[in-house]
């Protein structure tokens, strides 16, 4: 959990007033010398309407707003070996900061910190460490490791959900069984059980409808797994998947277009674009989604080493408190009154007058 004295280091050292998810806020005069950034993909796709593409999004506009023109390389593969050869090569090209997003990149981070010590590293969902040792966790003073409270987010996503629909059966499908996908799912099933408490609402969870499929990336085996949770009578599947989750949504549309009424959560960014189904691409099968601000973490390291106050050797949380999670601005297929709640919930989520846990106790799994 967040906790005060972090939540004073990261405004102090950072110097930021974080606008959501959006990217919008002031941008100071750039300091001289061009700045060279490159980012690593990690299994997913520089498109992939996910963690990806927004973490991208967010050095893409920090290039525009910084005057300087961004690079990613995607590894051949998924291993250490993969993303150690790709980091070599962007500090061989002469690129200062580096921004890895996922766990994957821990093993790497770990080693390229102290291999490379005229470079700044980034790593998004993750803290380095060798192995599988968390034991021996070490955030270099030229890297920044940076987390999210999906749990919260998961959790804002699940009241919203509920409180839309009133009634019938809901579904989740994770990618793989780590941490964050976890805390994305206990966070929505603690918002579904909110609701039910609190706010009228009738939603039920079976365990055969909460599961990880086992990658991020097989796309024809989300679409499989959401086909068979629709035809068990779900209504709405929470996504938190990467690329298995572009299959939960194609199942959606198509299902949509044959008349059926069925939906999907999105995670990480705003996917509901990724949903449409009408030829005016006006309509989508996306109720909202669980946001991590990824784009906004990535712009604001990039600021951060142009303003000089890069704060390395830290560990920092994007949360509820700092707007750093939550669901998108707009939401065309939610009610007024559905978002009005959802803002009294984040204020009492930043007030501490509700708090959901980052535990998976009394849960499905």
């Amino acid at each position: 959990m967040y906790t005060r004295r972090l939540l004073v280091a990261l405004i102090m050292v950072l110097s930021l007033v974080v606008a959501g998810c959006s990217g919008e806020k002031d941008v100071k005069t750039p300091a001289t010398g061009s700045l060279m950034v490159g980012m690593l993909t990690d299994a997913g796709t520089i498109d992939d309407r996910s963690f990806n593409q927004g973490t991208w999004e967010g050095i893409v506009k920090a290039g525009t707003d910084f005057n300087f023109k961004p690079k990613y390389l995607r590894p051949a593969g998924t291993t250490t070996a993969d993303y150690d050869k790709e980091i070599a090569n962007l500090h061989d090209a002469g690129y200062r900061l580096i921004i890895t997003p996922g766990f994957k990149f821990e093993n790497s981070i770990y080693t390229a910190q102290d291999k490379y010590q005229d470079t700044k590293f980034v790593i998004l969902d993750g803290v380095p460490h060798p192995g599988n040792d968390y034991s021996k966790v070490k955030v270099g003073s030229n890297t920044v490791a940076i987390n999210f409270a999906e749990h919260e987010s998961g959790f804002l996503a699940g009241v919203a959900a509920a409180l839309q629909l009133k009634s019938g059966e809901f579904g989740f499908i994770g990618g793989m069984e780590i941490p964050a996908v976890q805390r994305f799912n206990w966070g929505f099933q603690q918002g579904i059980k909110y609701a039910n408490a609190n706010l009228g609402t009738q939603i039920t969870i079976k365990a055969e409808n909460f599961l990880y499929q086992g990658t991020f990336h097989d796309v024809a085996a989300g679409q499989q797994l959401a086909a068979q949770m629709y035809d068990r009578g779900v209504k709405v599947i929470f996504a938190a998947a990467g690329s298995v989750g572009i299959g939960v949504i194609n199942e959606a549309v198509a299902r949509t277009k044959g008349g059926q009424a069925v939906w999907v959560i999105g995670v990480d960014v705003d996917q509901y674009a990724q949903g449409y189904y009408d030829a005016n691409k006006t309509k989508s099968v996306i109720l909202t989604s669980a946001m991590k601000c990824v784009n906004q973490a990535a712009y604001d390291m990039v600021k951060s080493v142009k303003e000089g106050n890069f704060p390395g050797g830290k560990t920092l949380t994007f949360n509820v408190k700092n707007d750093g999670i939550g669901i998108p601005a707009q939401n065309p297929n939610l009610q007024a009154e559905v978002t009005g709640k959802i803002t009294e919930l984040v204020a009492s989520l930043k007030e501490g007058k509700i708090t959901v846990a980052d535990k998976g106790e009394g849960l499905l799994r």
